[in-house]
């Protein structure tokens, strides 16, 4: 398999809450790429439209901003077991409200 189509694959888990601790560090560091952010955002959004609510507008420069912020952000491995995607879930929603 492609290790474009996998890091989209653990990025699209992370998001839905179900990605095993042992595929954290790589969905991690395929969120420091822009091709892995850009997933992150379309499938936020997708679950959205899924979900029936409206997205909110972010501004053309949102996405940069978001890019270099997780750009300077240290890598952590973590070792807890469920929390993963609700903290990088967390800190998403923190940086698009500090932002916007």
């Amino acid at each position: 398999m492609d290790t474009k189509k996998k890091n989209r694959e653990h990025i699209s888990t992370l998001a839905d809450g179900a990605l095993p601790k042992e595929d954290v560090e790589l969905a991690h560091l395929a969120l420091r790429t822009e091709d892995g952010q850009q997933a992150w955002e379309v499938y936020h959004r997708i679950g959205d439209v899924l979900r029936a609510e409206a997205s909110i507008d972010l501004s053309p420069e949102f996405s940069a901003r978001l890019a270099a912020r997780l750009a300077a952000e240290p890598l952590h491995v973590r070792t807890s077991s469920g929390a993963e995607a609700g903290a990088v879930t967390a800190a998403v929603l923190a940086a698009s409200s500090q932002s916007s």
